[in-house]
């Protein structure tokens, strides 16, 4: 199927391609574990994570729509973040001024600037990919906007050691699939960057480049685990639960008792 915004994130398209948030969702990352379970039925469209559920999400997810030029669009997805006026409530004008600290800095600014919500798509370890770049500047770099909660927050994990926001939430993966796939569509490597602001009580800003050698470290490890999600997308094998997501837990069905030890899980 030819790609448009219209479809881009319907489930036909999500059948048809692997992308690096469907990744994310069978893999997982130090953040968030993967469940494939719960990675196939939103592809089905058998479950649907709510938005609304998080102030936090909303808010960077309005910070999204706003740098992407969909701000209308979205206004009228989430009638609940306004007042009857049209003003944000107060709980979500911290998305006002993550947007005002980005603009009034050139640099920032120059980067956000490419060409917006770029689709590319490209056939990759035998998968079909899609992706969609925040800011593209032809021949000279990708770049992708995140929300944080900080930016130079660090994160600890007892078997791998402390690591960054990055490492975190898996965008060393995000930076390596759109590197290869503008790559495989125009013959060139561009650099990857992360243009970062947090919702913090002041708002900081960072535009990040992204070291080539963990882009390439990020997409080994895509290419050895893609066959396997192949596997799963196409019935071949059977998916297993995390029992941990809201998927797992809204769908668990008790089978007999566990002991008070399988509480701490695994550490």
């Amino acid at each position: 199927m030819q790609l448009t915004n219209e479809n881009y994130y319907s489930k036909e398209a999500n059948e048809e391609y692997l992308s690096v948030s469907q990744y994310k969702d069978f893999m997982g990352t130090y953040g968030k574990r993967g469940c494939e379970e719960y990675a196939l039925a939103k592809i089905e469209g058998t479950w649907e994570e709510n938005m609304e559920d998080s102030d936090a999400l909303m808010v960077g997810s309005y910070v999204d729509a706003h740098f992407e030029g969909t701000l209308d669009l979205f206004k009228a997805k989430h009638p609940c973040m306004f007042k009857k006026d049209g003003g944000l409530m107060a709980k979500y004008l911290k998305a006002n001024e993550m947007i005002q600290r980005c603009e009034r800095d050139e640099v920032f600014s120059h980067y956000m600037s490419g060409e917006k919500q770029v689709i590319m798509t490209a056939d990759m370890f035998g998968a079909k990919w899609k992706i969609k770049i925040d800011s593209y500047h032809p021949g000279q770099c990708i770049v992708d906007l995140k929300t944080c909660q900080s930016i130079n927050k660090v994160f600890f994990h007892h078997d791998i050691g402390y690591m960054n926001f990055l490492a975190e939430w898996g965008y060393y993966i995000q930076g390596a699939v759109y590197q290869k796939v503008v790559e495989i569509n125009t013959g060139k490597k561009l650099p990857f960057f992360i243009a970062a602001v947090s919702k913090e009580k002041v708002p900081d800003i960072q535009v990040i480049a992204v070291e080539q050698n963990l882009l390439d470290e990020a997409l080994a490890e895509v290419e050895h685990n893609v066959p396997m999600i192949l596997a799963l997308k196409n019935k071949a094998a059977d998916p297993t639960r995390c029992e941990c997501c809201d998927y797992c837990k809204q769908t668990r069905v008790l089978k007999a008792p566990i002991w008070s030890s399988d509480l701490i899980g695994d550490i």
